[in-house]
């Protein structure tokens, strides 16, 4: 039965790191067709939401805690926001940088815990933040730009969207885990839909109700990408659910990372970017640092 455990939580960590970039994928492709971030978000959770109300039992969604509703709430206004970021984040930039930053979230877990916890950090985890700082630098560094380090590349759109998006997720985590080990991971995981639904849904109702139409249609001209993008994130949110229920939040999220390359593979294959092997190599520090902060800072 341990075994099972092992190879069922194994297994949801491989799918979230090959899930989470292509989901990126076709959040961008998306975006490059005129679907605006807000609507890919509704779109994605009202598909989601018609799935789990098809195939999840209706007793599995009753009698749950006080305790389910605060946490899981606290995730979906996060998850909301955080998705709505990454997307706006994906519009405008590269697949390939985008995505190594998503280590920071390392850091920002590492903070949580000493602001909130008093956990002070270990050599080890300093030295993974440091690695994290000197693989971003490497990965958003311009061909032909100074050498020395400088935090302006912190001033791009892009990239504060993609921080703003990580720093959503990376608290929104703890509020996912504290759900699910009150419920399950199939629980947590269709009121992460329904919920996100309607936060979404509200939002597009108050602020870009005007667009409804154009979005839909371009939902019906783009319908397969819409299809393969409900897929992956389909599976890179119930893979997260059940890698945190079989694994402390902390490791997944380390092994998350490796997801970095992967993120720029998919920017040089889908998108033609380019310097793929200069941020293969920034990418790589990145998740040796970020591993370091969570399996031994």
């Amino acid at each position: 039965m341990l075994l099972l455990a092992l190879s069922l939580t194994s297994l949801a960590i491989l799918v979230r790191i090959v899930a989470n970039p292509l989901a990126n994928v076709f959040q961008k492709q998306l975006t490059e067709r005129a679907a605006e971030p807000l609507f890919v978000t509704a779109a994605t959770y009202g598909f989601l939401s018609i799935v789990c109300l098809a195939v999840v039992p209706l007793a599995s969604l009753t009698g749950l805690p006080t305790a389910f509703w605060t946490n899981m709430t606290a995730c979906a206004i996060l998850s909301v926001l955080g998705n709505v970021f990454l997307v706006r984040a994906m519009r405008i930039g590269d697949l390939s940088v985008l995505g190594p930053i998503n280590a920071y979230k390392a850091v920002v877990s590492m903070l949580v815990g000493l602001v909130l916890l008093g956990e002070r950090p270990t050599l080890a985890g300093l030295a993974g933040i440091g690695l994290i700082v000197a693989g971003s630098y490497v990965v958003l560094r311009q061909p032909g730009a100074a050498s020395t380090l400088s935090l302006a590349v912190f001033r791009r759109v892009d990239v504060r969207l993609r921080v703003l998006a990580l720093l959503c997720s990376a608290v929104d985590g703890v509020f996912l885990k504290k759900a699910i080990v009150v419920s399950s991971p199939l629980t947590a995981f269709s009121y992460w839909c329904l919920l996100g639904f309607g936060l979404s849904m509200g939002w597009i109702l108050l602020a870009q109700r005007a667009h409804c139409a154009s979005q839909l249609r371009v939902l019906w001209s783009q319908r397969a990408t819409y299809l393969l993008l409900f897929l992956s994130i389909g599976l890179m949110q119930i893979s997260t659910n059940i890698a945190f229920s079989g694994t402390p939040v902390g490791y997944a999220l380390a092994l998350f990372q490796t997801s970095a390359l992967l993120s720029v593979l998919f920017g040089y294959q889908f998108f033609g970017e380019q310097n793929i092997m200069r941020k293969l190599v920034g990418a790589g520090v990145m998740v040796v640092g970020a591993s370091l902060i969570i399996v031994l800072g």
